[in-house]
């Protein structure tokens, strides 16, 4: 990895470089954004990562993992939910999305969830997947697990403070906006689209994957994923 990034503007890649440093994202997590079903400009993020495409695979191994982020916030039962210490020692994928978002953040969850379904039934109840609300003014406990039901009810769903949300994204690279209206006045989430993988050997974020990763990636992945092994 060069030491000094291109400082050029570029066009996102989807994640396919097997290895990856965490500093690397977080200088760009400003950039990498996309605002949920506002307009055609909108669908992909907008910049900034110089990848490799080689070798096929839709993870990006990280050579520097991410430390999982200390954020304490409400579960869909309105009960405190402490990320570290709720997820600690298991195999770990965290998402920043939100329920009225029209197409990526319920097309991720939805892979995975498939993608889940296809492991052993104690390989299932190892695995946590965590969803973290960007829109917490509409996203309570309530619609959280309304919409979460819909797609695997084992799924966690998490809200609260803005502030302490956006942090938290920002530890893992992933930028979040607060919610505003488009120009046909709808409220739109802004954010990041990475998937982060967390090991259940070191409780570091150590795998990410980006909106295209599909089905067929996550299941032939978190049987890896849930052993802590590289992709």
């Amino acid at each position: 990895m060069p030491s000094t990034p291109d400082p050029r503007p570029s066009v996102f890649l989807p994640a396919r470089k097997k290895t990856l440093a965490a500093a690397a994202l977080l200088a760009v997590a400003a950039f990498g954004l996309t605002a949920c079903g506002s307009g055609d400009d909108a669908k992909s993020p907008v910049s900034v990562i110089s990848e490799e495409t080689d070798s096929g695979k839709a993870a990006t191994v990280l050579d520097q993992p991410f430390e999982k982020p200390d954020l304490v916030l409400t579960d869909t039962h309105g009960k405190k939910y402490d990320l570290r210490a709720e997820t600690k020692g298991h195999p770990t994928l965290v998402y920043f999305g939100y329920t009225h978002c029209p197409d990526v953040c319920p097309t991720t969850m939805s892979n995975i969830a498939v993608a889940m379904k296809a492991l052993p039934k104690a390989e299932q109840d190892k695995l946590r997947v965590v969803f973290v609300t960007t829109d917490p003014g509409r996203d309570t406990p309530a619609e959280l697990g309304k919409w979460l039901n819909g797609i695997d009810p084992r799924f966690v769903g998490l809200t609260g403070d803005f502030a302490t949300i956006q942090a938290g994204a920002r530890t893992l690279g992933i930028s979040v906006e607060p919610t505003t209206k488009d120009k046909n006045g709808k409220p739109v989430s802004v954010h990041g689209t990475q998937v982060i993988a967390f090991s259940p050997k070191t409780d570091g974020g150590y795998v990410l994957y980006g909106e295209d990763a599909t089905v067929d990636d996550y299941t032939k992945d978190l049987p890896k994923l849930v052993r802590g092994a590289k992709p």
